[in-house]
């Protein structure tokens, strides 16, 4: 009856929807430009649509099938714009310094403009959080003139979000990567995979393995997305990674990026960003003018210091907003005057400070060294205590150390041991003797190797009765046979000691190279003394005592 029906409606001459949709649905095939075997595929299912029941549902998972292969934009891509002076600009524009990573933008865009087709490089930011990485891929967008997208990896779990479900399957649909090609509507778009250390992996699949394909330039050519089921061309994409810790990421997709260090902020950089980006930001957001507030360098100093501790901005940005919402309402109420903020009234609008930086010690002590410690927040000062007192040979530790510092004590205790002979110190201390070592600040969680040669300083000075210079920090990992093993985060870590006050930083001779990345403002009238042995650190770091104190006795 459906036949006779078509054939009276033909002879009728009313229209045809259903030989219209398919006709439509074909140009539509053609102006899309499709590699050759997507059409031969997209021509194949069209005539399958043909033959079918328009209402089966079938023929509807068909046409959406048809539809994905006429919307992915196979041949549209934008025009890079390769002038270097211009993308220079637009960095510098949006960042203030990431020297490096502006420099291997340049670079990439030097070398598109000398070759036409080029792999598009997979970089992998790596670094605290707050110091940019996400804003970083946007403004990288903008300096090459394209599309932009953004897709967060965080606890992803199901692989089938990276290459789609099969056609099979009710409701299926293309992986993440696809939809966020469709979205912007080019083939070469800047693509941001965010938190891609913090991928979950369960019994639907591991995300990250499935990324392998998509992150690798000898691969991603012909990326196979489950649903399309034809090959996609990823290779003009621009993949940018970001993490906090390179550690969580397996090593297989960590060797297909090009990882870049992104090191937290000094208070000068700090200062800097607060004064071009986030001050006027803030003051256009809460709609004030500068005629109404100034913020003077000091205030601004004096919350990076006492308000926030962070190696980013992100709390720096929170206080400034909370200082800008303080005016606005005054100004709401009908107090229209100028409101200088300094460092002397900072305390009116913010409340106490909540951080307060550590206390200088006052005096050459027996048993405290001097350590310098990376944070997730950058760099920071710790002191290490030792002392000694009757007892059978026991090693207290506190301070909520983590697994790796209380080894270092450990590995510390047993080099002085080792060591007594030629420490002066009598074997029978050891055993008669309980030493408990403590790092204040109880409360807050510590952990890493780079305290091993001040735990040791501070055991030798407690044991020999030896003073250790207040005037030095140290840093660097200790092994039993007293070598001294290279560290990292030396840049924070030199800033924490600047911060103090300290002129003098021990650092392992290892760490040598590591000196040329230091800004010149920051190694300005500071001193490092390089060493290979323990027994350098002891003769640099212990004062020779004006009486000699009982053996195994601290003060």
């Amino acid at each position: 009856m459906r036949e006779q029906l078509k054939a009276i409606q033909k002879e009728l001459g009313e229209i045809d929807e259903r030989g219209e949709e398919v006709r439509e649905l074909r140009k539509k095939i053609e102006d899309s430009k499709m590699p050759d075997k997507v059409e031969k595929e997209a021509h194949k299912q069209l005539k399958r649509l043909e033959k079918m029941h328009p209402d089966s549902a079938e023929a509807g998972t068909i046409r959406t099938y048809i539809d994905w292969l006429i919307e992915i934009p196979w041949s549209r891509s934008t025009k890079d714009n390769l002038d270097l002076k211009a993308a220079k600009k637009v960095l510098d524009e949006d960042h203030y310094d990431l020297e490096r990573v502006k420099e291997r933008i340049l670079e990439y865009l030097g070398v598109r403009k000398l070759k036409e087709k080029m792999k598009g490089p997979i970089l992998c930011f790596v670094g605290p959080p707050g110091v940019g990485k996400t804003s970083l891929g946007k403004s990288i967008a903008r300096a090459l003139g394209r599309e932009f997208f953004r897709m967060s990896l965080g606890g992803m779990r199901d692989e089938a979000e990276i290459r789609g479900h099969r056609r099979t399957y009710v409701g299926a649909m293309p992986g993440r990567i696809i939809q966020g090609i469709k979205t912007t509507g080019k083939n070469n778009p800047v693509f941001m995979l965010d938190e891609v250390d913090k991928i979950g992996m369960d019994f639907r699949g591991d995300p990250a393995s499935a990324l392998l394909e998509v992150l690798d330039p000898e691969q991603n050519f012909a990326f196979a997305d489950h649903y399309l089921g034809v090959p996609f061309d990823l290779s003009k994409v621009m993949f940018i990674t970001t993490a906090n810790l390179i550690d969580p990421i397996p090593s297989p997709l960590r060797d297909r990026m090009e990882i870049i260090y992104l090191s937290g902020y000094t208070t000068e950089e700090k200062l800097g960003i607060a004064r071009n980006y986030l001050t006027p930001k803030q003051l256009n957001e809460h709609g004030i003018t500068g005629k109404t507030i100034r913020i003077n360098d000091s205030a601004v100093a004096q919350i990076i210091t006492h308000y926030t501790r962070e190696a980013g901005v992100r709390n720096l940005e929170r206080e400034i907003a909370n200082l800008c919402r303080k005016v606005a309402r005054k100004i709401a109420e009908g107090k229209v005057k100028k409101y200088h903020i300094s460092a002397n009234n900072l305390s009116k609008y913010l409340g106490v400070p909540k951080y307060l930086p550590e206390e200088e010690m006052e005096k050459d002590e027996v048993g405290v060294a001097t350590g310098l410690a990376w944070t997730e927040s950058g760099g920071d000062i710790i002191y290490i205590e030792a002392t000694i007192m009757k007892g059978k040979g026991h090693l207290t530790l506190t301070g909520q150390l983590g697994e790796v510092m209380k080894e270092s004590a450990h590995a510390a205790l047993s080099y002085i041991r080792s060591r007594a002979k030629s420490l002066n110190i009598d074997n029978d201390v050891f055993s008669k003797n309980d030493i408990h070592i403590h790092v204040p600040a109880g409360a807050i969680p510590k952990d890493g190797p780079s305290a091993g040669i001040t735990m040791a300083t501070s055991l030798a000075s407690a044991f020999t009765g030896k003073p250790v210079k207040k005037s030095i920090a140290m840093t660097g990992e200790v092994t039993l046979r007293g070598r001294v093993l290279p560290i990292g985060g030396l840049k924070e870590q030199t800033l924490a000691a600047k911060r103090m006050g300290i002129k003098k930083v021990i650092i392992p001779s290892r760490n040598k190279k590591d000196l040329e990345d230091i800004p010149k403002y920051i190694k300005k009238d500071m001193e490092f003394i390089t060493v290979e042995t323990m027994d350098e650190v002891l003769e640099n770091a212990l004062k020779s005592p004006k009486k000699s104190p009982k053996k195994g006795k601290a003060k």
